[in-house]
């Protein structure tokens, strides 16, 4: 439990967030700590005071939240809302917005329908016409981010979790490597290891900065080339366990220059491109260039979403 004495700091909420006006019959999507419970708003307090319903990605998580701000309260319901079950507590959620009241929608740790359950219910609310309020709080993508030192990057993407495995996998990762941009990721536990010595073996000079444990006591932050994460995260007592966020850094221009494949190149995969299916036509592109299939892989994917995006590659 907190030390802060729950009437005192529901006061300040509702001082501070009080003046607002939080409209009955309204879904509001509320960020929560992704580890350090110091890090919830006043705002979110203070809605969650209101709230007539909370849809939790798992309840008991939800309701422990709940409690240890002392607002676990009778009369307020907890609504399972996960990614196994979504399209029927919507239906729940709808009901209670009908019938007027305000219900807050909450994930385990973080802002919902962020590589969490939520998406579909804030859309199903919206095509009902009932409004739909963020709140924002704490975010794992940007608390990474902002202390990666990414001078070469101007935004970033965001990808969350890649695919788990298979040619998914593969492709996710040769896609996010192609982009010159920076990118976050986010990885389970046990498929870290895999993610650093793929990284590493594709990409051994990007600087990678791996965040592990954001906000919570055992935190760690760290950058270095890609090449040096596999054996830097085997030497690390428990180094495989918690949450983890990489930030693959952006290639300087300089870099991305350098590593742009010849204009002959481009043209036999442009024309190879538009009769064949993306996989052979990187493949025989390598055959005729004598060059690494992965690299033209990743150039294959990259051409072929900027034209689905209505560009024309022969112009990069």
């Amino acid at each position: 439990m907190p030390a802060t004495d729950p009437p005192l700091l529901h006061a300040a909420a509702a001082s501070l967030a009080g003046a607002q006006r939080y409209e009955r019959g309204a879904l509001y999507v509320v960020a929560t700590p992704i580890g350090n419970l110091a890090d919830i708003s006043l705002r979110a307090l203070h809605l969650l005071s209101l709230a007539d319903a909370v849809a939790c990605e798992d309840t008991r998580v939800g309701g422990a939240l709940l409690q240890a701000y002392g607002l676990q309260r009778p009369g307020l319901a907890l609504i399972a809302l996960h990614a196994h079950n979504e399209a029927q507590a919507s239906g729940l959620v709808l009901a209670r917005l009908a019938a007027g009241e305000r219900v807050a929608l909450i994930s385990d740790a973080g802002t919902p329908a962020v590589s969490d359950p939520g998406a579909r219910v804030v859309a199903a609310a919206v095509a009902a016409g009932h409004p739909v309020v963020p709140l924002p709080g704490a975010s794992s993508a940007l608390a990474a981010l902002c202390v990666a030192g990414d001078e070469a990057g101007q935004g970033f993407v965001f990808i969350g979790f890649v695919p788990a495995k298979g040619a998914e996998r593969d492709a996710a990762l040769s896609d996010a490597l192609a982009d010159a941009r920076t990118q976050v990721l986010f990885e389970a536990p046990h498929r870290i290891a895999a993610l650093v010595a793929a990284l590493a073996a594709a990409a051994p000079e990007r600087p990678v900065t791996v965040a592990r444990e954001l906000t919570k006591q055992f935190e760690s932050i760290a950058t270095q080339p890609a090449a040096a994460w596999p054996a830097r995260l085997a030497a690390q007592p428990h180094g495989e366990r918690g949450e983890f966020v990489l930030v693959l850094h952006a290639r300087a221009a300089a870099v991305v220059a350098a590593d742009a494949l010849p204009a002959e190149v481009l043209h036999v995969l442009d024309a190879l491109l538009a009769e064949l299916p993306l996989k052979q036509a990187a493949a025989l592109a390598a055959t005729i260039t004598r060059l690494p299939r992965k690299r033209l892989y990743a150039e294959a994917l990259r051409r072929r979403s900027v034209a689905d995006d209505g560009d024309d590659p022969a112009d990069d």
